[in-house]
C-alpha cells in the first residue's frame, strides 16, 4: 500500500500532531508527555490447536492515562504490528479527548487471520490471550476496558467478559471490563450500529453549516449528494444505510475486497450486503458496473468519498487523482501524511477519522455507564414520561370536545408523542448530541485561527488542549 517516501501510518499521526502542536503554547516537556506511548505490552502464547501448539503474538498499548480508565478497541488481522497498535492508541486519547468521553487512549492487536480459523478455535484463542491481558490488569473496568475492532465483533467480546468473570468472581462491575458486548450480555442498543450512526450525525451537523458546505464546493443538504463508500464491513454498511435511506444521498460506488461496482442512479445498500454474504464479493452484483481494481473507484467522480476499511488507501501514489470535494474519514488513518497535504492543497475538505469514527467510542462511553449503574436507561423514566405526554393530550382533546372546536391530533401524532423514550432512542440522542458539540469545538478553532487551515488541524488542537490541561490539573 505504501509509497515510496509514504511516512509508516505511526509516522503519519506524528506528523499531524506536530501540524498541530507548532501553533500552540505547550512547554516542550509537556509536549513530548503527550506525544508519547506509556507503555506497550507484547504477549507470545501458545494454544493447542488442530494436534500441535500455535503461538500467537498479541499486544496492548496504553498511550495515555491522563483519564482511567484508558479506551481502545483489540483488532484481529495479520497486518497487527507495535507500531499500528500504539498509532492507533495515541488516535484513542485524542478522540476521547475531542468527543469529550472520560478516557485516556489505549489499542490492542492479535496478529492472526479469524478466516484461518473454525468458532470454537476463535474462542480459545481469545480465551488465552484475554487471560494474558487481564492477569495484568491490561483488561479492568477501571483501569482498560477494550471494544471490538477490525475482525472482531460482540461475539470475541463476549468471550472476554465470559473470561474476566471467571478470573474476577466478586467483581460487581465485571460487566464493564469490554464494551460492545451482545445485547443480553450487558450491551446497549445501538451499539452495533454507533460508529456509522455517529458519521451520519456528523455529516449532518457539517450540512448545518453553509459556510463549511461552500468550502468543499457544495451546496444544500445531504439528499442528492452522490456517495462512495469504500468497506461494506459494519461501519461501512451502516454509514451507507443510513445515509441513503434516511438523509436521501445516492450510493453510486462500493468498493470491495474482489473489486468495485458503481451505478450512477445508485446502488440499494442492504441489496448489495445480501450479495455480499452470499457470493463473498460485489462481482456480478445485478445493474452495476464491475471493476477488478477496486481502488480506481477511489478516483472516481462523487460529492462525497468515504474510506470505511483499511488505513493509507489514500496515499502519494493517488491522492493526486482523487476528485471527491468532500472526504470522510470512517475508517482509522485512511488518508496518509503525505496525502493530506496533497488533498489540502487541492482545497479538498476532509472530515478527520479522530472525529468522523467516533460514534463508537461514544456509545462505549455509554455501555460502560450503563453497567457501572446496572440499569439499562430508560428504565425509571419511560413511563412517567408517557404518563405525562398523556395528561397533556387528554387535557387537549378535553378543552375541544367542551368547547365544540372540533379540532383533532393529526394521524400518528399521538402514538410518537405518548410514547416515552426507550434505551435506543437515549443512545441515539446523547451520540447526536456528542457529535454537533464536538464538531462546532472543532469548527470555531477552524474558522477563529487563522492558522488553523483544515479540520483535521482543528481536531488535534482542540483534543491536545484538553489532555493538556488534565495533565496541568494533576500537577504534571
Amino acid at each position: 500500500m505504501f509509497v515510496t517516501g509514504e511516512p509508516t501510518f505511526r509516522e503519519s499521526v506524528d506528523l499531524m500532531f506536530n501540524r498541530a502542536v507548532a501553533v500552540m503554547d505547550l512547554s516542550p516537556g509537556l509536549e513530548e508527555k503527550i506525544r508519547v506511548c506509556n507503555s506497550t505490552y507484547t504477549v507470545r502464547f501458545g494454544v493447542r490447536l488442530r494436534g500441535d501448539i500455535h503461538t500467537f503474538t498479541g499486544y496492548r498499548s496504553v498511550h495515555s492515562e491522563h483519564q482511567e480508565p484508558v479506551k481502545g478497541g483489540i483488532r484481529y488481522a495479520m497486518s497487527v504490528n507495535q507500531d499500528e497498535v500504539e498509532a492507533l492508541a495515541a488516535l484513542m486519547t485524542y478522540k476521547c479527548a475531542l468527543v469529550e468521553a472520560p478516557f485516556g487512549g489505549s489499542k490492542g492487536g492479535l496478529c492472526i487471520d479469524p478466516r484461518e480459523w473454525e468458532e470454537h478455535e476463535l474462542e480459545r484463542i481469545t480465551r488465552r490471550f484475554a487471560y494474558e491481558l487481564i492477569k495484568r490488569d491490561l483488561i479492568n473496568p477501571s483501569q482498560n476496558v477494550p471494544a471490538p475492532d477490525m475482525g472482531t465483533s460482540e461475539r470475541e467480546m463476549a468471550w472476554i467478559v465470559d473470561q474476566y468473570q471467571r478470573m474476577n468472581t466478586t467483581d460487581i462491575n465485571a460487566m464493564a471490563c469490554v464494551t460492545g458486548k451482545p445485547l443480553h450480555q450487558g450491551g446497549i442498543a445501538g451499539r452495533v450500529e454507533a460508529t456509522g450512526r455517529g458519521l451520519q450525525y456528523g455529516l449532518r451537523e457539517f450540512f448545518r453549516h453553509p459556510e463549511d458546505v461552500a468550502k468543499a464546493g457544495l451546496f444544500g443538504g445531504i439528499e442528492g449528494k452522490r456517495v462512495i463508500v469504500q468497506g461494506l464491513g459494519n461501519v461501512g454498511y451502516h454509514t451507507a444505510k443510513f445515509l441513503s435511506e434516511e438523509d436521501g444521498a445516492i450510493i453510486t460506488g462500493i468498493i470491495e475486497r474482489d473489486g468495485a461496482i458503481f451505478s450512477a442512479t445508485g446502488l440499494e445498500v442492504e441489496a448489495v450486503r445480501d450479495w455480499i454474504r452470499l457470493n463473498g464479493g460485489v462481482k456480478d452484483f445485478p445493474g452495476a458496473t464491475f471493476t477488478a481494481d477496486g481502488a480506481s473507484m477511489l478516483e472516481t467522480d462523487c460529492d462525497i468519498l468515504i474510506p470505511a476499511a483499511m488505513e493509507a488507501v489514500i496515499n502519494l501514489s493517488n491522492a493526486a487523482r482523487i476528485k471527491a470535494p468532500l472526504i470522510v474519514e470512517a475508517a482509522n488513518g485512511p488518508v496518509t501524511a503525505g496525502a493530506d497535504a496533497v488533498l489540502r492543497d487541492k482545497g479538498t475538505v476532509l472530515i478527520p477519522d479522530m472525529y468522523a469514527n467516533a460514534g463508537g467510542v461514544t456509545v462505549s462511553y455509554f455501555e460502560w455507564v450503563k453497567n457501572l449503574s446496572h440499569i439499562h436507561f430508560g428504565r425509571m423514566e419511560r413511563r412517567q414520561e408517557e404518563a405525562r405526554h398523556k395528561l397533556l393530550v387528554d387535557e387537549l382533546e378535553r378543552l375541544s370536545s367542551d368547547k365544540g372546536l372540533g379540532w383533532t391530533l393529526s394521524p400518528g401524532f399521538k402514538d410518537k408523542y405518548l410514547r416515552g423514550a426507550d434505551e435506543l432512542e437515549l443512545v441515539r440522542s446523547g451520540l447526536d448530541d456528542t457529535m454537533r458539540i464536538a464538531y462546532q469545538s472543532m469548527r470555531e478553532v477552524w474558522h477563529t485561527r487563522p492558522e488553523v487551515t483544515d479540520l483535521r488541524m482543528a481536531a488535534y488542537v482542540v483534543a491536545i488542549d484538553r489532555v493538556a490541561k488534565s495533565y496541568r490539573s494533576k500537577g504534571l
